[in-house]
């Protein structure tokens, strides 16, 4: 996957709400971090982390 980390990082936001601010700040956009974050706040396995990661973006429309 190959994004902009400006255009997605509002709409990760609203997807993953447990994320922080700090979260996404510190990830600076890094997948594997996302993954990992999301992974930690929702107490998901990571493959499961990476997939619903995949299936959002793969829904999302990019203006």
């Amino acid at each position: 996957m190959d994004w902009n980390w400006k255009q997605v990082k509002g709409k990760v936001e609203e997807q993953w709400g447990k994320l922080t601010d700090d979260d996404l700040d510190q990830s600076a956009g890094d997948r594997d971090q996302i993954e990992g974050k999301i992974q930690e706040r929702y107490g998901i396995e990571k493959n499961r982390a990476r997939r619903d990661l995949d299936d959002w973006y793969s829904q999302q429309r990019w203006a």
